[in-house]
């Protein structure tokens, strides 16, 4: 007889992850969730939400609402949390593995994938260039006192801009947002904020000098302008977080119909239309009931 470390293994512990193992308890399944930071880190920094049933009007409100609902599961019994981090996921005839760093190996019938997307980096978009600069903070990580009275300048008009904003309408803060044609779409729900100001450019240079960043901006116009700024702050979008074994598409987002049938993905993984938080939750309940109806099968 096959013995496995759990009945459902779920990487990461995001809304997508969190519903997928509630879910999964719920229907008195054993799970194992895998999280190398906090259950819903990422939510934690979201400083204003309109967009979530609940009531919740921060990520870090729902983020505690979620790392309650795995206490309460993990008292229990159905549910154990383990932190480490994920390196590699298999699917197999007759079961799922997940490698972690540490070399531990983690075996189930199914593992849920949901390790979301992380921050794209001005080296992953071709209209930055800033060899020196290749990591640069996120706007979402910012609070209004990290940037009121000094001058800067945000890569991106990607939807955090908006959330930012919301999130501190009294911030007293000037910044300079600039951005590819290709997202000046994003800008209509900020054009009118005075704080803000919008320009559309072809590429920038980024470099370090002392006490700040020198800025270069080039336009279709073919003219440039070149500033002194305090920080420069990135907010160009994301990218997939896919774990080594996963089948990745062109646009490196993992298709659930590529995956093994073992392997099962969930949330903002699965492509850039699944980038919001409520569908997010109901993708990962989804995810956790294929496996559930599928045992049900077998023993039928």
């Amino acid at each position: 007889m096959t013995t496995w470390d759990a009945d459902l293994l779920v990487v990461g512990a995001g809304p997508a992850g969190v519903s997928a193992a509630v879910m999964a308890s719920s229907l008195r399944m054993h799970t194992v969730v895998v999280e190398v930071e906090q259950v819903g880190a990422k939510l934690r920094a979201i400083g204003a939400m309109e967009n979530v049933p609940g009531g919740w009007t921060t990520g870090g409100a729902l983020a505690e609402a979620l790392a309650s609902d795995l206490d309460r599961h993990q008292e229990l019994g159905r549910v154990t949390v383990l932190n480490g981090r994920a390196a590699r996921v298999d699917g197999h005839d007759d079961r799922a593995e997940v490698l972690l760093e540490d070399g531990r190996t983690l075996t189930a019938p199914t593992v849920v994938v949901a390790t979301g997307v992380s921050t794209l980096l001005p080296a992953d978009v071709p209209w930055i260039e800033a060899p020196e600069a290749r990591w640069l903070p996120p706007l979402w990580r910012t609070t209004s006192e990290d940037l009121e009275g000094r001058r800067v300048v945000v890569l991106g008009a990607d939807r955090p801009l908006g959330t930012w904003l919301r999130a501190h309408p009294q911030a007293r803060v000037n910044l300079d947002v600039l951005f590819p044609e290709s997202d000046r779409y994003k800008t209509e729900e900020v054009a009118d904020d005075g704080r803000l100001r919008l320009d559309v450019v072809d590429r920038v240079s980024v470099a370090p000098v002392p006490d700040g960043f020198r800025v270069t901006a080039w336009h279709s116009s073919g003219g440039s302008h070149t500033f002194v700024v305090d920080a420069v702050l990135s907010n160009m979008g994301s990218k997939p977080a896919a774990l080594a074994g996963l089948a990745v598409g062109a646009d490196g987002y993992c298709p659930p119909d590529k995956q093994h049938p073992r392997v099962l993905v969930a949330g903002d993984l699965k492509g850039a239309q699944m980038q919001r938080i409520a569908v997010a939750i109901g993708d990962g309940s989804r995810a956790a009931l294929a496996p559930y109806y599928q045992a049900q099968v077998v023993r039928a």
